[in-house]
């Protein structure tokens, strides 16, 4: 027991010296931030191919912006694309043009959006301990800093934001857009009264006057001269060009749903007048406006009710009120969504909402408004899970804005167990939530155990749960030939023996750290090894049938894809393929082309091998360029029959 004592109090001590030295402070902070956005989203960004179906969809739309200079409407195959507005297509030009076009630069913009995310959460919630402190009389730097630190690496090591922030689609950018607009929002409506800075340099003991104090870590300052000003704060300002930023990411979603969470947040805490005028909602909508609608004015222009019918109708309307592309699911879905999508935190989700006691509505109007944290991130997280439940179509990437509210959540919920040696007698009554029992955390700590658990048992029957693959041949038995079930399987029972012996010992505050550094371990040795096989097996032999057809394809020959859609050819190809699902339709169009005269006489055909043999093309009928995994890559040449016309039979 003494040396448990002895080692958290060097920790302490550690903690300490850092807050007492500003740079310091900071040099730490910014080497984690760096540390665990490289882990999560840096590392092998762009080591990997695009992923069908939809990534080379956005990949492609975008360069063809890049190559033709068209900044309005997107294209993809040579027909528009309206799925999405213009911000992602414009992001991954920019890179294309920077760093060239490739896999790095279509990731980019999803990974810049995922760190900027976090880094802002990071500086909020060091604000918010601060300020905490700074109500209470008293300096926790390792409360803040261990919270801060976990939030962080909650955020950014989870399943659900790891797959988006290296995905080249528009859904981490919205979500970055999203996120950090609510919480500059939250820094905006808690800061009022006070000054900018951010809040590291603290010193370590002792009480400091509550005028240096606020100078030193409030993020806004709301002079005499500011408050009679027609303009929002800087954090309203910077909420508005971010809410801008997601409307041209993904369209009406991205007000909408930020406005619900204001609006319930704000009716909720009985401030919702008040801070609307604060706001300078009038000029607020009018840099919404000004930035957002400019681009959807042209592509109108230009596209008329093309676009209006396709984007604003289908994309948005009908896929909240049916079923579109074939997206529906059970009214739980986003319950199983939330529990793998935020592994292996989520079984802490319950008990983090809990502690709130959120229903304590008179609790929460009398607290300051800083300390409301909890309360905010809590209607973050209810409003899109509930926004998106009552969707028809659902999608795993819709509920992905709700990951950060729920790392802000746990984190909260682990800070008090965080304390420092020298203030934990000395804790006051004033913290917006009471510090939670621990007979509850190790209710939730052995929920922790079983889910590990049964996640361990999982992977090891992996490919008895796991449907097969037609691009990928014996899809089970390679799994198994790579061993990485059983690793992953011995990796998680692991973390749950090892998290039992800390419940049995009662040591709470290590809990977090063993399913965090479970989960990086997970990520380096198991999921980024499968993505290259995947990659390997999936995706490279439709990358190498795309370079042996750029080299065969003469001038003006058609390329026919039969039986299957890969966008990921025209990504690497750079040309147009006609997709055809069934092979007599592949068997008429090239006797309809062939009847025209075209030059040259013979077509491309990248087919998967039964739809080709299903075509019954004889050995003379066609020309064997080159077979790669479950494809087929060949030219059917038109041949002249006896009365001169051309025919293929």
């Amino acid at each position: 027991m003494s040396m448990k004592l002895s080692v958290k109090h060097t920790v302490d001590q550690w903690f300490n010296k850092i807050v007492k030295n500003p740079a310091l402070g900071v040099t730490v902070s910014i080497l984690w931030l760096i540390l665990i956005n490289w882990i999560a989203f840096g590392w092998n960004l762009g080591n990997i191919g695009l992923i069908d179906e939809t990534e080379p969809l956005f990949a492609e739309a975008s360069r063809q912006m890049f190559v033709t200079g068209d900044w309005i409407t997107p294209f993809f195959n040579g027909d528009t694309r309206f799925d999405k507005p213009a911000l992602i297509y414009w992001c991954q030009a920019i890179a294309y043009a920077i760093i060239g076009v490739n896999e790095w630069a279509v990731r980019l913009p999803s990974a810049i959006a995922a760190f900027a995310l976090i880094c802002l959460a990071f500086y909020t919630i060091q604000w918010y301990f601060a300020k905490q402190d700074e109500l209470e009389q008293v300096s926790r730097p390792n409360r803040r800093y261990k919270t801060s630190f976990i939030a962080a690496a909650l955020m950014a090591l989870n399943p659900e934001t790891i797959i988006w922030a290296r995905t080249g689609v528009s859904d981490m950018l919205l979500t970055g857009c999203m996120a950090s607009a609510l919480l500059c929002f939250f820094l905006g409506y808690a800061g009022k009264g006070g000054t900018g800075g951010w809040g590291l340099g603290t010193k370590g003991s002792g009480q400091r006057s509550g005028e240096e104090f606020s100078q030193s870590l409030t993020p806004n300052h709301q002079s005499q001269s500011e408050a009679t000003s027609p303009f929002p704060n800087k954090w309203y300002l910077a909420f508005y060009v971010l809410i801008a930023g997601a409307i041209l990411t993904k369209g009406p979603v991205g007000i909408v749903v930020p406005g619900l969470i204001v609006a319930v947040f704000l009716l909720y805490v009985g401030k919702f007048r008040e801070v609307l005028r604060e706001m300078r909602l009038l000029v607020g909508m009018l840099i919404i406006l000004g930035l957002s609608v400019p681009w959807y004015a042209l592509v109108i222009w230009r596209n008329g009710w093309n676009y209006i019918n396709a984007f604003f109708g289908y994309h948005n309307l009908e896929r909240f009120t049916e079923v579109v592309n074939g997206h529906s699911a059970p009214w739980y879905f986003y319950f199983l969504v939330v529990l793998l999508g935020f592994a292996p935190y989520s079984v802490y989700l319950p008990l983090s909402i809990v502690r709130l006691k959120f229903w304590q509505r008179s609790h929460w109007r009398s607290l300051e408004r800083f300390q409301q944290f909890g309360l905010f991130a809590w209607l973050w997280f209810a409003s899109i899970f509930g926004f998106f439940t009552v969707a028809v179509t659902k999608l795993p990437s819709y509920v992905l804005p709700l990951m950060p509210a729920a790392a802000i959540l746990v984190a909260l919920l682990w800070s008090d167990f965080f304390q420092d040696t020298e203030a934990r007698q000395t804790i006051p009554v004033s913290s917006p939530t009471p510090p939670i029992s621990p007979s509850f955390l190790q209710v939730s700590g052995w929920v922790n155990v079983v889910f590990l658990s049964f996640l361990s048992i999982a992977l090891f029957n992996i490919t008895h749960i796991l449907g097969t693959d037609p691009a990928i041949s014996n899809f089970h038995e390679q799994i198994q030939r790579t061993g990485l079930p059983v690793i992953a399987g011995v990796m998680w029972l692991v973390c749950a023996v090892l998290v039992a012996g800390l419940l049995l010992n009662r040591q709470w505050n290590q809990v977090i750290a063993i399913n965090l550094i479970g989960f990086v371990a997970f990520l380096i040795f198991v999921l980024t090894p499968a993505s290259f096989f995947i990659d390997r097996e999936r995706q490279l032999p439709l990358r190498e049938l795309s370079a042996v057809i750029l080299q065969a394809k003469e001038p003006n020959e058609e390329l026919i894809m039969l039986g299957f859609k890969k966008p990921s050819v025209v990504f690497y190809s750079h040309i147009h393929v006609n997709y055809l699902r069934f092979p007599q339709e592949a068997i008429e169009h090239i006797k309809n082309q062939a009847a025209k005269g075209l030059k040259p006489a013979s077509v491309l055909l990248l087919a998967e091998q039964k739809k080709f043999l299903q075509m019954d093309l004889q050995p003379d009928d066609y020309k064997n360029l080159s077979t790669k995994g479950a494809y087929n890559l060949v030219r059917v040449p038109f041949k002249k029959n006896k009365t001169e016309k051309i025919d293929i039979s």
